[in-house]
């Protein structure tokens, strides 16, 4: 298990960079806090720590002046409010610098970049919000005519290839639209609409029968004269299965 210590003469940094370490790098064990130069030489010799997180203005001895004397194998990572110590922190073989106030995005950095050193396990990098719930088509613009529709999917009997063009079948009108089936399909809710073929998609609300003969497969719908076929490779959906 990798140790460290951290030295900062502010209550609360030293209480939120603690808390920051305990959520990124859960691994890590703090053995030790201090709040001045003499108690963080001492306690580095005592326990020599895999890293040192050092507040470079402390009081009895700054972080540089404990850094330069600290057990080899401990990595250094500065502390502070200012920007002009960071070539004397490098100069002392620091691992990484970190400005107050403590930004988490570039704490995850130093961890990482810690651990290449040490030979340690990955970062707990934060968890990814997770995916928005995706939107299914609820309404489209069809062309009957010289007339732009607008047209709810609910009211769609069944949508079929034609030419250029996908017919949209309603109880009321068949209208045109550019798009093609293949990429309808990806935007209609599953639990609505079902793919017969490569030229068609069903409103499954609207599906009267489906009927099975020498191999071959028809559905018929309600309130309509047409009989569609459904082809050999879509006839193993489940939804066929259960109707």
């Amino acid at each position: 298990m990798t140790t460290a210590l951290i030295a900062e003469d502010e209550p609360l940094l030293r209480a939120e960079l603690k808390q920051a370490l305990a959520e990124l790098w859960p691994e890590l064990r703090i053995v030790a806090e201090t709040a001045d130069g003499a108690a963080t030489l001492a306690a580095l010799r005592q326990l020599a720590p895999d890293v040192a997180f050092l507040d470079i203005n402390m009081p009895k001895a700054s972080g540089l002046e404990v850094a330069r004397v600290r057990p080899p194998a401990t990595a250094v990572v500065f502390l502070t409010a200012y920007g002009q110590h960071a070539l004397d922190a490098f100069d002392v073989g620091a691992a990484d610098y970190l400005v107050k106030p403590l930004n988490r995005g570039r704490l995850l950095d130093t961890i990482g970049r810690l651990q290449q050193r040490l030979g340690g396990p990955a970062a707990a990098a934060p968890a990814a919000p997770p995916p928005p719930p995706r939107q299914h088509l609820s309404w489209i613009q069809a062309s009957v005519g010289n007339i732009l529709r607008v047209i709810t999917t609910d009211e769609v009997i069944f949508f079929q290839s034609e030419a250029k063009y996908t017919k949209v079948v309603t109880a009321q009108v068949e209208a045109l639209i550019r798009m093609p089936v293949k990429d309808l399909v990806e935007q209609l809710d599953p639990a609505g609409f079902i793919q017969i073929s490569r030229g068609a998609i069903v409103n499954r609300r609207r599906i009267d029968a489906v009927h099975r003969r020498d191999g071959h497969m028809q559905v018929h719908l309600k309130g309509r004269g047409e009989v569609l076929a459904v082809s050999t490779g879509f006839q193993g959906q489940d939804a066929f299965r259960q109707m």
